[in-house]
């Protein structure tokens, strides 16, 4: 019976996106057709124990889950015509698969990376329809609850549903548009998979696996596009390094250092057979033809000695050309400082330290480290170990890279530096802890600040000195996390650096920071038509459905909301018996079983995922049930205003309060 089982199971997954995809061609639906080939997957498990596994075991599941698409197509008094053709090609088809079978696949993968869906349900419903994987393989993958998992491959469906996005292969210019978002989802499942986001573990190779099972299929499927020959290439010889990219404890190993006598050659035979392809198909190189190109200068490299770094950051500026993010900048400022030398690197590299989109990227302070290291500068390299360790969630790379930070010694300043003496001596990360934990301040206004004080902790380091902490450095910081945001947030910020400066004795930090007016008289209610776009969002998890819901039919203030329990709730009254005046509607009574699942106690609305060992909340504001922390008022606001951005006519988003109606 297990023999059986584990069967079943490597069938579903080799099949499965098969099926689908010819069920799809007959009911133009993901989530019915999906459904169906469920239902064949359960035919399998009540029969193939008794009966045994069929000669052909992937043309019985897609027989019986088409016998059930066609009967499913009569239920629905679909026209006569329509049923005797599909009962015509099921008999035709018999047991054996379909000639287009491999086009209904791409179209199937075309459908689940449609650009109308956002990147994270694109990831899952890929994962779920192609890759055969369960809603709960997926959410361990990426550590984020299986219900979350959940939800964004059943909004996805929705979304596919109610858009009418068409089963079909796109052709001309909408190929090229399509295909970037197909490339997209296959590498960012790859690259989740070489190189985890979080964990323990440094590597995911089933992700990697699948990642270049798409890819390949994908190839085999157009095979005049360069780009799709340049993916494969790149992570065919990106995998071709997995095994020695860890030592015996699982700990990273940097590129030169590691055995290339343990690299596939396999992989690599079959990565340059892919990017000889790209090349045969003409044109002008794309990214991923070009990252391909770099990793073929690593792989032709006998010793880490002999790569060709000069070749390597001319390839970069030409990437970057095409697609100036910032990360192809920090990757290019790694090859020039190869290529050049550290402080050419630096130069780089100290020009990305105020983009927004890489304050919380634990890659940027480690290149930094490094190029510091190699110029002496031991000291500084070592808080930015320590920031970056601080930054990755992996816990692989957290411990290898406070490792580099202990094997470096505290070093000597550097010419010009201020160096703190007496109380300036005390380092960041113990003051503000310090200064956190008064009992002068309740627990909204330690929030608040924390808010505030984590980020200057993040930017600057723990170990920093407190006097070397000047305000050029915390304008930098500030701006680039909260340049963009309302006059009011801004100011809350600002008064917290000021509070905190003040306290700790040291000169204004708030002194780049300049007070923006904010505007007078009352927040504007969102209007009804606004709000009726609002609820219709196919993105906004449960949690938050649920809470902006609250929020307009109670009428109650934010925080009185977000301090709710599940104890105080009276379903029945629809309710709070702890709050005066936060009762609710026939909207948010729908939502909130669905929300509660169960739980009888701890705070109302949680955040994502349980806090970390040194951010532990008072007891009142952790669920006893789950783990996870009651949701804050700035993260609240935060995710208002993402989703709230494309209604926004001043493209700005709104804030929670303007959920109040109108009077």
């Amino acid at each position: 019976m297990p023999d059986v089982h584990r069967t079943i199971d490597a069938v579903w997954k080799l099949e499965s996106a098969k099926i689908i995809a010819a069920l799809v061609g007959i009911v133009r639906d993901v989530g019915l057709a999906e459904e169906l080939a469920q239902d064949a997957l359960v035919a399998a498990l009540e029969q193939w124990p008794e009966s045994g596994v069929p000669d052909n075991p992937g043309a019985w599941l897609t027989a019986i889950a088409k016998r059930r698409a066609v009967d499913r197509v009569r239920r629905d008094g679909r026209l006569e015509q329509r049923q005797r053709q599909l009962a015509h090609e099921l008999r035709q088809s018999g047991e054996a698969e379909s000639e287009d079978g491999r086009d209904d696949v791409l179209r199937l993968m075309f459908v689940s990376c449609h650009p109308v869906l956002p990147t994270e349900a694109r990831v899952a419903l890929t994962l779920r329809l192609l890759g055969g994987l369960t809603a709960a393989e997926i959410a361990r993958a990426f550590l984020v609850p299986e219900p979350v998992v959940a939800r964004r491959i059943a909004a996805a469906k929705r979304t596919l549903a109610e858009q009418q996005v068409p089963f079909e292969l796109p052709t001309g210019e909408r190929l090229a548009d399509r295909l970037s978002s197909v490339l997209e989802v296959v590498y960012l499942v790859f690259n989740e998979g070489y190189s985890a986001s979080g964990g323990d573990d440094l590597m995911r190779p089933g992700l990697c696996l699948e990642a270049l099972r798409l890819g390949r299929l994908l190839a085999a499927a157009v095979p005049h596009e360069a780009e799709v020959h340049g993916l494969v290439a790149l992570m065919e010889i990106q995998a071709s390094r997995s095994a020695a990219r860890t030592g015996p404890s699982g700990e990273p190993v940097q590129l030169h250092e590691q055995n290339r006598g343990r690299w596939d050659q396999l992989l690599i035979r079959r990565g340059f057979t892919a990017m000889l392809r790209a090349r045969e198909c003409g044109g002008p190189p794309g990214p991923y033809v070009l990252q391909a190109a770099i990793a073929v200068c690593h792989a032709q490299a006998p010793s880490a000695e002999a790569t060709d770094w000069a070749q390597i950051a001319t390839l970069y500026a030409a990437l970057e050309r095409l697609l100036p993010t910032p990360v192809v900048r920090l990757n290019r400022a790694v090859a020039v400082g190869k290529a050049y030398g550290p402080q050419a690197g630096l130069d780089l590299a100290d020009g990305l330290t105020a983009d927004p989109a890489l304050r919380d990227y634990h890659l940027l302070p480690s290149v930094r480290g490094d190029l510091l290291e190699r110029l002496g500068r031991t000291g500084e390299a070592r808080l930015e170990f320590r920031r970056a360790a601080a930054l990755t969630r992996n816990v692989a790379e957290r411990a290898f890279l406070d490792r580099r930070a202990d094997a470096l010694p505290t070093g000597e300043p550097t010419a010009g530096a201020r160096v703190p003496a007496g109380p300036s001596a005390a380092l960041l990360g113990a003051t503000v802890r310090a200064f956190l934990d008064r009992e002068d301040l309740d627990a909204a206004t330690v929030r608040s600040y924390g808010q505030t004080l984590r980020r200057l902790r993040l930017g600057l380091g723990d170990e920093l000195p407190l006097g070397s902490v000047d305000a050029d450095r915390v304008a930098g910081i500030l701006s680039a996390a909260w340049g963009g945001a309302a006059p009011r947030t801004w100011n809350r910020h600002r008064a917290a650096v000021r509070s905190f400066a003040a306290w700790a004795g040291l000169d204004d930090l708030a002194a780049g920071l300049d007070r923006r007016p904010e505007p007078a008289g009352r927040t504007g209610a969102i209007a009804p038509e606004q709000l009726e776009r609002l609820w219709a969002l196919p993105g906004p998890s449960l949690r938050e459905r649920t809470l902006w819901r609250l929020l307009h039919e109670s009428a109650a203030p934010v925080r009185a909301v977000l301090a709710l329990d599940v104890q105080d709730l009276d379903l029945d009254d629809r309710s709070a018996r702890s709050a005066r005046g936060v009762v609710w509607r026939s909207g948010t009574a729908r939502l909130l079983p669905e929300l509660l699942a169960g739980r009888t106690r701890g705070p109302l609305f949680l955040t994502d995922r349980r806090p970390g060992p040194g951010r532990t909340p008072a007891p009142a504001d952790l669920c006893p049930e789950t783990g996870r922390a009651r949701l804050s008022y700035e993260r609240a606001e935060h995710l208002f205003k993402l989703a709230t951005r494309p209604l926004d006519p001043a493209g700005e988003g709104w804030t929670l309060r303007m959920l109040k109606p109108r009077r």
